[in-house]
């Protein structure tokens, strides 16, 4: 009993710091906002250290792989992984978006009257596809990789530099081993900063509780219930058969023993950037090689999203639904797979990033620019459940591309 508590002081502490904020939430409404500086607090000091964070996890993981052979055999299994799963989780939306349909019985000019809303911004900007994946993946300044708001952006120029410093061989050394370096001293900056997330997570999770509850209109009332069983189904089915593909029974094990600490900072900060410092420590303990855990984990945030796929698919389905556009021909089957595919890639790490996940729906199916607050609302209800599907999904993920790189019995190796 005393080693199974030492196991999980950690987790027990963050599980009921969280359960006092949701209660605190619930009974105090608004006015649990009172302690919202505290929570903020906290996600800015994770915020502040996810750049630094981010760029020399990246660039040492690939400055200091011992070839490039390894490196590309891990960017495969990503690749792979990534791919299916996300493919995975367009088609079990849709179908479960198909057997319930979220406008059914809804009154539709409830939902119309949120596009009046004065608090959003209705005029957006006609973007094209390729116009929005340049923005997407560059920025046009080096100045903007400094910025949260960027991360997709950081990612790409953390794997060129890690790559021109593997490339140019013995003169890359130095840098190699500065960015280990800043990799280390950026792990234990995170240690320091999560002595305080007990409180800085009560303290939020009571915000949320507190300020979304009263602002989930009965119109999206169904949507919000059909997202919640696709989560469910998902983390505790899916999640279980990607542990064990990846390692079988032990494979699964493993994962469920080390998901819970992603699991609760997922649901408590609804910010997938704010759960990488602690799914790396969470990864590295299920056994995956450090190389694999510094590649994927801060890629997964930002290009792999299983929950936003879901919800890319809840969103088109409703437009769908709402202007009486036909979903249930093959085109329009295949288009609403493969756009909620790229909105789960597309979508920002930050809360409130969906914005471009959104906008790229409109622009591919051509809605008008006036819809947009519709699936906003949809962003607002789903980000708890949403944000639990894309960060915990990265630490299963990065199982089963240890599985693809290092072989079937690495978990035994891992641990012996």
């Amino acid at each position: 009993m005393g080693r199974l508590l030492s196991n999980y002081k950690s987790t027990f502490l963050l599980l009921f710091s969280i359960i006092i904020g949701g209660v605190a939430g619930v009974v105090f409404g608004s006015k649990a906002t009172i302690v919202k500086p505290f929570g903020d607090l906290f996600l800015n000091l994770m915020f502040t250290i996810i750049v630094p964070l981010v760029f020399f996890s990246i660039a040492s993981a690939i400055a200091n792989m011992s070839g490039m052979k390894r490196l590309g055999k891990i960017m495969g299994g990503i690749f792979l992984v990534f791919v299916i799963t996300a493919l995975i989780s367009a088609i079990l939306g849709y179908i479960g978006a198909v057997i319930v349909d979220p406008l059914k019985n809804t009154d539709v000019s409830s939902i119309k009257s949120i596009m009046s809303d004065p608090g959003t911004d209705s005029n957006a900007e006609d973007v094209t596809f390729l116009g929005q994946l340049v923005k997407t993946f560059t920025v046009s300044d080096f100045s903007e990789l400094f910025s949260k708001s960027n991360m997709l952006q950081l990612i790409v120029f953390s794997i060129l530099f890690g790559l021109a410093t593997a490339m140019v061989g013995d003169k890359g050394k130095p840098i190699a081993n500065l960015l280990s370096s800043g990799s280390a001293i950026m792990m234990k900056i995170v240690k320091f900063v999560m002595y305080y997330a007990p409180i800085g997570l009560g303290c939020y999770f009571a915000t949320v509780i507190g300020e979304l509850g009263p602002q989930i209109l009965e119109g999206y009332a169904r949507a919000f219930v059909l997202y919640l069983v696709l989560t469910i189904v998902y983390f505790f089915g899916f999640f279980t058969l990607y542990a064990f593909i990846a390692s079988g029974k032990d494979g699964v094990k493993v994962f469920w023993k080390n998901a819970i600490s992603p699991a609760v900072t997922a649901i408590a900060t609804c910010s997938s950037a704010a759960c990488i410092p602690v799914n790396l420590e969470s990864v590295k303990k299920m056994g995956v090689p450090t190389d694999i855990a510094e590649t994927i984990i801060p890629l997964g945030a930002n290009t792999h999203k299983d929950g936003s796929v879901f919800g890319g698919v809840l969103k088109i389905v409703f437009l769908f639904s709402l202007f009486g556009k036909d979903m249930t021909s093959v085109s329009g089957i295949l288009s609403i797979i493969a756009v909620s595919f790229l909105v789960g890639a597309v979508m920002g790490a930050i809360p409130g990033g969906g914005m471009i996940g959104e906008m790229l729906i409109l622009s591919v199916f051509g809605f008008p620019p006036e819809v947009l607050p519709i699936i906003a609302v949809i962003s607002t209800i789903i980000d708890v459940p949403a944000t639990l599907l894309n960060s915990t999904g990265n630490t299963v993920c990065a199982m089963m591309v240890s599985r693809l790189v290092e072989g079937k019995n690495w978990l035994k190796r891992a641990f012996n």
